[in-house]
């Protein structure tokens, strides 16, 4: 079983993770009309399993993770003939996704907070 720290932990990743992909939405979306720009984004799926994988096995003193995802270059997009491949559909959908999971992770922490003061208050 995870302590509520190590929960804490993942959730505080994860969180810092929508947040870097949303970051790099935004960048890809502010310059769609940028010659030669290329969209960049993370691998969200990967970053993720890492960063609990150095949750998990983590043993600091401090117990802080430092987490820096790697924000690359997508690769097989449609290309204009500018050498822009950002497509606003694409990037407008994996903003809505991002949001909608950055939500959920509020809604987990709010939850393990909630346990914790339960737990204060003796269960009632």
């Amino acid at each position: 079983m995870i302590s509520t720290a190590s929960s804490l932990s993942i959730l505080e990743s994860y969180l810092k993770l929508t947040t870097t992909r949303e970051q790099a939405i935004s960048a890809n979306m502010a310059n769609v009309d940028t010659p030669g720009y290329r969209t960049r984004d993370i691998n969200f799926a990967g970053e993720l399993r890492s960063a609990m994988d150095r949750s998990l096995l983590q043993t600091g003193d401090n117990g802080e993770l430092q987490l820096q995802p790697v924000v690359r270059q997508v690769q097989g997009l449609m290309e204009r003939p500018d050498g822009n491949n950002v497509s606003l559909d694409r990037e407008g959908l994996l903003m809505a996704e991002t949001q909608l999971q950055y939500q959920i992770g509020i809604q987990f922490i709010k939850r393990q907070f909630h346990q914790i003061l339960s737990a204060i208050n003796g269960g009632s």
